[in-house]
């Protein structure tokens, strides 16, 4: 099993965004991260500093339009090149499960990194928006990064009210997930974890 960091990067282009994305997958949760939306920064900056996956994302949408294009492919763009960055994942854990609480707020988020896109999402929101960021968007993002990563992704609120608290501990909990999904176990060496002998499909 190589000891070389997992490193993976995108650029992604349209008429509605233009986005660089680079991650660290044996990093220390260091951070660079520019949507133009800062409720979504701070998420993805959760996100980075909880999983221990460094991120770099620079984004430039229209803006003027509305926030979904700059939501949906920065997400598509995160999981690509965190599906870049893992490679044939022979030795990882696979699987990840967090509770998250933040004050009156628990979470449970579930994820296999299945090759098998999928997300259940059991969450809601009492605010229209988070700062400037559409609520609405929040399980749109989730969805996305499911899809571009091939994971199964379960994202459930137990309980909360505080629409914050609520959102902030979804995606602390999905980075809680993921680094112990993407973490190298010693004991697989460098097995694909599937008895098929691949992950997808």
């Amino acid at each position: 099993m190589t000891d070389q960091p997992r490193t993976g990067k995108v650029e992604r282009k349209t008429a509605e965004t233009s986005i660089e994305i680079a991650v660290n997958l044996d990093g220390t949760g260091t951070y660079d991260v520019s949507t133009g939306i800062g409720f979504l920064d701070h998420m993805v900056e959760q996100f980075s500093k909880h999983s221990l996956i460094d991120v770099t994302m620079k984004v430039e949408g229209d803006l003027h339009v509305d926030q979904h294009h700059t939501t949906e492919d920065s997400a598509i763009a995160l999981g690509q090149a965190l599906t870049d960055a893992l490679g044939d994942k022979a030795g990882i854990g696979r699987y990840g499960s967090a509770y998250s609480p933040m004050d009156e707020t628990l979470s449970r988020v579930s994820l296999d990194i299945s090759g098998r896109p999928y997300l259940v999402w059991k969450a809601q929101f009492s605010q229209e928006k988070l700062g400037e960021w559409d609520t609405e968007l929040i399980e749109h993002w989730f969805h996305s990064v499911a899809q571009s990563a091939g994971l199964t992704l379960h994202c459930e609120l137990l309980y909360g009210t505080n629409n914050h608290h609520i959102c902030e501990s979804l995606y602390k909990g999905f980075a809680r997930a993921m680094r112990i999904a993407v973490e190298r176990d010693p004991r697989k060496g460098g097995a694909i974890p599937s008895t098929k002998g691949q992950l997808g499909g």
